[in-house]
């Protein structure tokens, strides 16, 4: 039996779409409140079950037969006030997992994050021998995904079968205007900003692949970098725009400009109790530049990965 953890997220439920479609049965982890997506709804060879990753008595039931698992659930956010709640989930959840697998002989991957990567050494890309130097000022969000990760290779270290990947930006049909789909709406409402960074972006139908081929693989104790390719934000933004038939954003967003907005955001946040749509951590992330290597899970899979030109044409057609 196979296990997903985050059955109901963007990425899970894509993994779980990929995973039935080839006839495996699949028993996936949903919250109590959770809706189930459309493109797995009424699936009959899904056995869902209410769990949370940080109550094991849940857990220890859903184990049951279970002999690969897909760690995909986590808690996302870049607002500091929530690094109580990501580290519970993110590092906490992560390691009530690993247990599991360990106690239960099970093959575990677990879905870890770019923000988990170290620094590239200059004029290199970012690649999966870089590993993160802990910094106090880094963002809880990163700071939660290390630690998750570093959960996984204590397992490892004392024998369980498993592997991490890595993927960058996440886009995708399904995801609609939340998480990563943001981007789009905010474009596509005529956003007039671009910023001067950079990252890499990857398609949620080829982050599937990938993992699927690497589970199924002998490989254990390794970590992949899951990437299409680099794009910066201005000529992502334009991309986007093109294919919404809206005007590009035409000016540049300077970092005092971001420092600005972020810090009137929080203040405004105060009195609307409105998320701010900008934080102190997006705003130092849109004027980074980040490269990534993608060599290695190109080697072990042979997986082509889909064009973000491609990714950014179906999505914006799907959401027109």
């Amino acid at each position: 039996m196979i296990l997903v953890t985050g059955g109901t997220g963007f990425l899970g439920s894509e993994l779980i779409k990929q995973l039935t479609d080839k006839g495996l049965s699949i028993r996936a982890l949903k919250r109590e409140n959770s809706k189930i997506p459309s493109i797995i709804l009424g699936n009959p060879l899904i056995e869902w079950v209410v769990a949370d990753i940080n109550e094991l008595a849940d857990l220890e039931d859903a184990f049951e037969d279970v002999t690969k698992v897909y760690h995909c659930a986590a808690f996302v956010s870049l607002n500091s006030k929530h690094k109580k709640q990501l580290f519970h989930v993110n590092i906490d959840g992560t390691s009530n997992i690993v247990n599991l697998c360990a106690e239960n002989n099970c093959r575990l991957l677990h879905v870890s994050s770019i923000a988990a990567l170290g620094i590239a050494k200059k004029g290199h890309k970012i690649s999966e021998k870089d590993f993160w130097e802990y910094d106090s000022k880094a963002h809880a969000y990163g700071l939660s995904k290390y630690e998750g990760e570093m959960e996984v290779w204590r397992g490892i270290n004392e024998g369980l079968n498993a592997i991490i990947v890595n993927p960058s930006v996440i886009i995708g049909k399904s995801a609609g205007f939340e998480g990563s789909g943001a981007i789009f709406k905010l474009v596509k409402n005529g956003f007039p900003f671009y910023t001067d960074g950079a990252s890499g972006f990857v398609d949620v139908e080829d982050v599937v692949k990938a993992m699927i081929s690497l589970m199924e693989s002998e490989v254990s104790g390794e970590r992949y970098i899951l990437s299409s390719e680099d794009v910066h934000y201005k000529d992502l933004f334009t991309e986007i725009a093109l294919g919404f038939d809206v005007k590009p954003p035409v000016k540049e967003a300077k970092s005092w400009m971001l420092g600005l907005a972020w810090r009137a955001l929080k203040f405004a946040s105060l009195f609307t109790r409105n998320e701010p749509s900008i934080t102190k951590d997006t705003a130092k992330s849109s004027v980074t530049l980040s490269y990534y290597n993608n060599n290695k899970v190109i080697e072990q899979t042979g997986i082509v990965f889909k064009p973000i030109a491609q990714s950014i044409q179906e999505i914006t057609q799907h959401l027109k």
